[in-house]
């Protein structure tokens, strides 16, 4: 599905990561997954961001990932996180950091823009360098915000475009990968008011009705 490239030296054996990181994995797999039927203000959702040097997942690097969590409806800006790779040369350095990372995921939803490109990124990262196929259950902003508010703009448009139609003027902090990810933090807030407004209640029917709709864009 998405772009396989070697951003980390070759797929690690698990056995041989260091100890640490192996106990942070095991108690990440260990984790009960979330239940889909939850109500969206019972759930944790994660708004996650990569920061790349390039667009392109066969050719540029991820340099770093930001993360936030949206818990019960509330977002909670002490709890965020921000893995800069682009200085991490060790690969025990880069596999401890990513595994902390995964551990602040948990098993939460991901509320990304654009999952493709998010994806593209993260999950030839954590493969190579964890020896871990994650496969995440994204909410996608990019589709979603055209489906539910279609009277804004019912086409995708950039980031920074539904920025500017809610009101969220980040000024210089628009650059960062932590305000551009408590900005997106706050666009999910306001899609899940809509969504329960139509009836979209859970984790499960916003997951369905996010690939709903990236199928329905990509397909017309």
């Amino acid at each position: 599905m998405f772009g396989i490239k070697k951003i980390f030296s070759a797929t690690p054996d698990v056995a041989s990561l260091p100890a640490d990181v192996q106990a942070t994995l095991a108690d990440w797999q260990g984790r009960v997954v979330d239940d889909l039927e939850s109500t969206h203000f019972l759930t944790r959702y994660v708004v996650l961001d990569v920061v790349t040097d390039g667009p392109d997942p066969e050719r540029n690097r991820l340099t770093g990932l930001a993360a936030t969590e949206v818990h019960r409806g509330v977002l909670v800006p002490a709890r965020s996180v921000y893995l800069d790779l682009s200085k991490q040369e060790d690969a025990a350095d880069k596999a401890r950091g990513l595994a902390a990372f995964l551990q602040f995921i948990g098993k939460a939803p991901l509320v990304v823009f654009y999952a493709a490109h998010v994806g593209g990124f993260l999950l030839p990262a954590l493969r190579q360098q964890l020896g871990l196929s994650f496969q995440p259950r994204w909410v996608d902003l990019a589709w979603l915000l055209p489906a539910l508010f279609a009277e804004k703009n019912h086409q995708p448009m950039p980031l920074d475009d539904w920025l500017e139609v809610f009101g969220l003027d980040l000024g210089e902090g628009r650059r960062s990968p932590n305000e551009n990810c408590l900005a997106l933090a706050r666009i999910f807030q306001m899609l899940v008011v809509r969504a329960h407004s139509k009836g979209i209640d859970t984790v499960a029917e916003l997951i369905d009705e996010s690939r709903a709709s990236s199928h329905l864009r990509r397909s017309h």
